[in-house]
């Protein structure tokens, strides 16, 4: 007999899908579903009774958002993995979830083998994510291949960004203070900006460096 389930409990506003995932979730001797709750307030009121090691948590509930709820879960017990589970693939809301403190995402197309591997590779430490969400998480680390500056330019402009001055620049590539000026000059034309702060917030914006 196994005496260790993990505890999932699940929000989600929807009855049908709520009822499902239980079900689906119960299914496996290793998971216990302690509570389903149709808003983030309730299952908050409840943790320290409901001792949950996962919640599957639905980011659109009426009162309190996912989002919010996420972060409030986590400044409560940060040992807590939330697993999203929504139709949502927003880059925002994705973004907005694990800044939170969501430790996987997935998508509400997901099916239930995915659902439950998901639940599996998350109690074993792992970040679960549908591809697409993965993509996208990927793709935002990436730099932009279509940049209008100059790889020399980029290299300037990161060194800017850490706050470094023409003269610690200059040393940095090994070029003269005048031509890290004269590399600044440019990269202020090919962005169209008048200072340091715009060009920093404007490459960043565009994921130039």
């Amino acid at each position: 007999m196994n005496y260790f389930r993990s505890r999932i409990v699940i929000v989600e506003d929807n009855d049908v899908v709520r009822e499902g995932f239980s079900l689906i979730i119960n299914s496996i001797s290793n998971y216990y579903v302690v509570n389903s709750y149709d808003n983030a307030e309730d299952s908050i009121r409840n943790l320290k009774k409901d001792k949950p090691d996962v919640i599957l948590m639905d980011l659109e509930l009426p009162g309190m958002s996912g989002i919010e709820a996420i972060a409030a879960i986590k400044k409560l017990n940060p040992s807590i993995d939330i697993l999203v589970n929504t139709i949502y693939e927003n880059s925002e809301l994705v973004f907005q979830a694990l800044c939170a403190g969501a430790t996987g995402y997935i998508t509400k197309n997901t099916n239930h083998t995915e659902l439950l591997n998901a639940i599996k590779e998350l109690i074993q430490g792992g970040a679960p994510m549908t591809s697409n969400i993965a993509k996208m998480v990927v793709k935002s680390f990436q730099k932009n291949p279509n940049s209008p500056i100059s790889a020399r330019e980029t290299e300037v402009l990161e060194l800017l960004a850490q706050g470094k001055s023409y003269s610690m620049i200059a040393r940095d590539l090994f070029i003269t203070k005048e031509t890290a000026k004269s590399h600044i000059k440019n990269i202020y034309a090919k962005l169209q900006v008048n200072s340091k702060s715009e060009a920093i917030a404007k490459a960043t914006r565009d994921k130039l460096i």
